[in-house]
């Protein structure tokens, strides 16, 4: 069955309009948006972390540059498999998925001088 130009002219008009008022179309367009990309840092000095705290969106692209200004230290988020060694008077930076939401803690998990193991903080990843 052919159709006339009116006739395909309307059909494509109906689609249309169902497209743009269809419940589902502003859902795809959200799921279709890029993540966000926070970039953090992180300072290590005199055994502790400033901030202690990060706090980030479930699903972001998450850069972290953890800048050390004294001695060496290190960077792990155990439930993201995160384990970075900052030198001394260096920085390291890195890149990851926070794909799960939660609080989880960050530590230096170097065991040189006990003081590292009183390094922590808080990874913050809202739903």
């Amino acid at each position: 069955m052919a159709l006339t130009r009116r006739q395909a002219g309307l059909l494509l008009a109906t689609a249309g309009v169902l497209l743009l008022v269809h419940p589902v179309a502003p859902q795809l367009l959200a799921q279709d948006q890029a993540p966000s990309r926070p970039e953090l840092t992180l300072v290590a000095s005199n055994f502790q972390y400033v901030p202690d705290r990060l706090e980030v969106s479930q699903d972001d692209l998450v850069r972290i540059t953890i800048r050390s200004e004294d001695n060496t230290y290190s960077f792990a988020v155990d439930e993201y498999r995160i384990i970075r060694r900052v030198p001394a008077g260096g920085s390291t930076t890195f890149e990851f998925h926070a794909d799960r939401p939660g609080t989880f803690r960050f530590y230096s998990n170097l065991t040189s001088d006990s003081r590292h193991s009183e390094m922590q903080g808080q990874f913050v990843v809202l739903p």
